[in-house]
């Protein structure tokens, strides 16, 4: 599997740059969860970062690569919207 060093920004891993395992289209994932351990023994706490553009060319507007921006709320969950399990 190939690997692609992805930069972080803000978070616990702010100006690191990991290596992260891209999929079959040559991108990383969407979102990377980072489990820190309780120093007590409890619950992990997850830190989530959402993959977000780098920047752009200015002549052509390609795409730069990633980077990973920490998000505070945690990672969005959503049902998938059936048309057969509506209610009604």
């Amino acid at each position: 599997m190939r690997s692609e060093n992805v930069p972080f920004t803000g978070g616990p891993l702010d100006g690191r740059a990991l290596p992260v395992l891209v999929g079959a289209t040559g991108h990383p994932p969407k979102w990377y969860e980072v489990p820190v351990p309780s120093p007590d023994g409890g619950p992990a706490t997850v830190h989530a970062y959402r993959r977000v553009p780098a920047g752009y060319t200015k002549r052509l507007g390609i795409q730069r690569g990633w980077v990973y921006e920490y998000a505070p709320d945690g990672r969005e969950r959503h049902r998938p919207k059936w048309p057969w399990s509506k209610t009604g």
